[in-house]
């Protein structure tokens, strides 16, 4: 199986790259992403940061992707090309806080990243619903509607809970693919992705509906 959302020393996490990888080949999942966060990063760094990953890859048992969590802002995701390009995947969250009742404005941000070509991924959507309210469902169906018309994913946040079982049938029955995701901040929880896995097989998911199923 899969953990796509993990961090290191490169930014909050606090193990290294190879440390999450050896914890990945523990749990025994096939793929590991390495997603630090974006502000974190000069262009130097950033060079050494793909590189790093690039070499475990060649030494690890699973498949070690590149990958990195830019934030989704008001004018839309703060990564460039540049960086985009050297990547395997990029996922894109909202960090920004809200107001109570401003779930709309969340959803604005959300839309903004969809239709960013190099976001591929959406992270922990709705984390923040419990304290700035819960859209109606139409207009969450517009968010994932979006989603399939731009071919983003969603990942099944393990840390967060979310999103709910409604959101993920919605998006298998569309064809949006899903991840699953620890964002783990250190090496040992790498790979505790029971919560997210037991929430697609709840869904009538199965490795189809998630991203690189291929290399599953």
């Amino acid at each position: 199986m899969m953990d796509l959302h993990t961090h290191t020393r490169y930014s909050d996490g606090i193990g290294l790259i190879r440390e999450n990888v050896s914890w990945a080949e523990k749990r025994g999942l096939k793929i590991v992403g390495i997603s630090d966060h974006i502000h974190f990063f000069t262009p130097g760094m950033f060079s050494r940061y793909v590189g790093e990953i690039r070499v475990v890859k060649e030494e690890s048992e699973v498949v070690v992707l590149a990958g990195i969590e830019t934030n989704i802002t008001e004018n839309g995701p703060d990564l460039t090309e540049d960086f985009a390009r050297e990547l395997d995947y990029v996922i894109a969250s909202v960090h920004e806080w809200f107001r109570e009742g401003e779930w709309y404005r969340y959803l604005e941000y959300v839309k903004r990243a969809i239709i960013d070509e190099n976001v591929d991924i959406i992270g922990h959507f709705g984390n923040i619903f419990p304290w700035i309210g819960y859209p109606p469902w139409e207009e969450v169906l517009e968010v994932i509607k979006l989603a399939e018309e731009y071919g983003k994913a969603f990942e099944i946040s393990a840390r967060y809970k979310v999103p709910d079982l409604d959101f993920i049938k919605e998006c298998i029955k569309r064809g949006v693919k899903l991840s699953l995701a620890t964002d783990a901040h250190r090496p040992e929880d790498v790979g505790k992705i029971n919560w997210s896995l037991k929430m697609l097989k709840k869904a009538g998911g199965s490795e189809e509906d998630l991203v690189f199923s291929e290399l599953l």
